[in-house]
């Protein structure tokens, strides 16, 4: 039987929850007028001051469109901007701290206010985090789970987002990250943190894998065990929704401890089972 409380899935359970609580009070402090880069530095303050001192990226923000990276053509434009936050507006709140050596990479989805457009693009995600678990279990390929998700949101009637980043990338893997005094970044991102993702990605070419979840052929493998952030995009028109949690993969025979998230007690996992209550 896999354990799934050992010392190190507590270290990154603890700095994901650190930064989904982190999540949470930003986006109860998000007002009308506030701007993209006023809550990446709400967030990075939030997480310094409670002990955060090196990232895999630093906060990102985006409102309105931009949460469904409408017109994203470089890079550049997922960082945060002058936007700013209207009554109404959907919001995505994204960040990925190092917290004791321990990585996450969470997305936090809200809405200044009632958008019944936005609820029902965060109900609809529900079913994206059972069939990524399902077919990782399973031991489809990591391309083929691409695949059958962007099946699912086109069912749905909405739009694949995260072909919009890097790569097309729907999920990366994380990894512990050696602490040190002075971690300088790159792009927002810390080098530690990415000498860990190009170590994989070096080590996984030579042994057929790729660290990195994409469309494309170096993703055609089934899923590698570790820690990987898994973040399903949703967009309709203006508005984007996604989840970004770490989903567990272990190399072991049981279905059920082959692969799990590493935590249930998230702010959206907790939305969807407060709205079965309610229906």
């Amino acid at each position: 039987m896999q354990d799934t409380n050992t010392p190190e899935l507590r270290g990154f359970r603890e700095v994901q929850r650190l930064a989904y609580a982190c999540a949470e009070a930003v986006a109860g402090q998000l007002r009308s007028g506030v701007t993209e880069r006023e809550a990446a530095r709400m967030q990075r303050v939030w997480l310094r001051e409670r002990g955060v001192r090196d990232w895999f990226h630093l906060p990102f923000a985006w409102f309105g469109d931009r949460t469904a990276f409408a017109g994203f053509k470089v890079p550049l434009q997922f960082f945060p901007t002058d936007r700013k936050l209207e009554p109404g507006m959907p919001f995505i709140l994204d960040m990925a701290p190092v917290y004791k050596g321990f990585t996450a990479d969470v997305g936090y989805a809200g809405c200044l206010g009632l958008n019944p457009l936005h609820d029902r693009l965060l109900a609809d995600l529900e079913a994206h985090r059972e069939l990524i678990l399902r077919e990782v279990r399973e031991r489809r390929s990591l391309r083929e789970i691409y695949e059958d998700v962007e099946r699912l949101m086109t069912a749905q009637g909405y739009a694949n987002r995260h072909r919009a980043y890097p790569f097309g990338v729907i999920a990366h893997k994380v990894d512990r990250v050696a602490e040190r005094r002075w971690s300088p970044r790159v792009f927002g991102f810390g080098t530690q943190a990415l000498k860990g993702l190009v170590s994989d990605a070096l080590h996984g070419h030579r042994a057929g894998w790729s660290p990195l979840w994409s469309p494309y052929r170096f993703s055609d493998h089934p899923p590698q065990p570790g820690l990987w952030a898994v973040e399903p995009h949703l967009g309709f028109r203006g508005t984007g929704a996604k989840f970004e949690e770490i989903l567990v993969v272990t190399d072991s025979k049981d279905p059920e401890q082959s692969a799990f998230w590493l935590d249930d007690d998230l702010p959206h996992v907790r939305r969807w089972a407060e709205e079965k209550v309610a229906a």
